[in-house]
C-alpha cells in the first residue's frame, strides 16, 4: 500500500486536473447552516473535463493516475476512495449541461451514492474565453440539473435542498440572477461566486450565500486578503446564509504555463480561521 502522502498526491493532482505532480486542489469548507453536521464539511473542487488528449495540452507533467479520462468509472471510484481516505467529505463538481458532461456527472453521482460520498454542483456559466453564457441557457441548465439530479441522496443538502454554486455571477445583472434562481431555489440552494462584500450584497436577496473561488493568493503575504476573507465571512454569516471558505494548499503554476509557485508552507493559513486539528486542509467558517 502506498503511504498516505502518496495517496494524497494522487488525489490532489487528480482533482485539480493541472497535470502537475506538485499541484493540489482547492478544498473549502461550508458553514453548516441548517445541515445536520457537527462540523463544516470539507469539500474539494473537482473537474470532469478530461480525456486522454487533454493531458497533451498546456501541461508538462501527468497526474499519478496517468492520462485518464473523466469517463472512466474505475478512475472515478478511485478518486472518491482517495478523497475519503484523506478526510474529504465531498466534491464541488464543475459542470455545465451537455451530452458528455451530463454522462460524466451521472457516473460520478452513481459512484458517490455507492460510496456514501457527497457532491455539490458548481455551475460554470462562463465559456472557454471567459465570456458569460446567455442567461436563458443558464436558467435552462439549472432547471435540467434540478429535474435530473436533485433527487440523488449523494447531493450535499442544507435545509433539505442540494447545494449549488453559480460560478461567474459577477458577469450577470441582478435581474438576470433573479431570473435564474427564482425558478429553482424552491428545490436548490444557489450560492453566488462573488469576489468581495459589495458583490455579494448586490445579489444577496436572490441567492443563498457565497462561494469565493480563490486559487493563488497567500493570505499571510498578499496585502488585504486575510481581512477580505474575514469581511466576506462576516457579511454572509450576518445574513444567516452559507459561506464557502476557500483554501489553496499550494501549487506550481509553472507546470501549466504560469510564472510562479505558491508553496504549500506559505498557504497553510487559508481561511478566516483554521482549526489546529486539521490545518491546512480544513478551514472553519464559523
Amino acid at each position: 500500500m502506498r503511504p498516505l502522502s502518496a495517496l494524497l498526491a494522487a488525489l490532489l493532482l487528480a482533482l485539480t486536473g493541472s497535470g502537475a505532480a506538485s499541484s493540489e486542489p482547492r478544498p473549502a469548507t461550508v458553514a453548516p447552516a441548517a445541515a445536520d453536521a457537527s462540523r463544516p464539511p470539507l469539500l474539494a473542487y473537482y473537474y470532469q473535463w478530461f480525456s486522454p488528449g487533454s493531458w497533451q495540452r498546456a501541461k508538462t507533467d501527468l497526474p499519478l493516475a496517468g492520462p485518464y479520462s473523466s469517463d472512466d468509472a474505475q478512475v472515478i471510484g478511485r478518486q472518491i476512495a482517495e478523497a475519503k481516505s484523506a478526510g474529504i467529505d465531498g466534491f464541488l463538481v464543475g459542470w455545465k449541461h451537455g451530452t458528455v458532461n451530463d454522462r460524466r456527472l451521472r457516473k460520478l453521482v452513481d459512484a458517490a451514492e455507492a460510496s456514501h460520498f457527497k457532491l455539490a454542483l458548481v455551475y460554470q456559466s462562463l465559456d472557454f474565453h471567459r465570456r458569460p453564457l446567455p442567461v436563458a441557457q443558464v436558467a435552462a441548465d439549472f432547471r435540467y440539473f434540478r429535474d435530473h439530479f436533485a433527487d440523488s441522496p449523494a447531493l450535499l443538502r442544507f435545509a433539505g435542498r442540494p447545494l449549488t454554486v453559480w460560478s461567474g455571477t459577477w458577469e450577470y445583472s441582478h435581474a438576470d440572477v433573479a431570473r435564474v434562481t427564482s425558478a429553482v431555489r424552491g428545490r436548490l440552494k444557489v450560492l453566488a461566486s462573488e469576489k468581495n462584500v459589495a458583490g455579494y450584497r448586490r445579489i444577496a436577496d436572490v441567492t443563498d450565500g457565497d462561494a469565493y473561488y480563490w486559487s493563488s493568493a497567500v493570505p499571510g503575504t498578499t496585502p488585504g486578503y486575510a481581512e477580505k476573507l474575514r469581511e466576506m465571512a462576516r457579511a454572509v454569516h450576518a445574513d444567516h446564509k452559507i459561506w464557502v471558505a476557500p483554501c489553496a494548499p499550494g501549487f506550481d503554476a509553472r507546470l501549466v504555463g504560469g510564472t510562479q509557485a505558491v508553496p504549500a508552507t506559505a498557504a497553510r493559513r487559508c481561511g478566516p480561521s483554521t482549526p489546529p486539528r486539521s490545518a491546512p486542509r480544513r478551514t472553519s467558517s464559523a
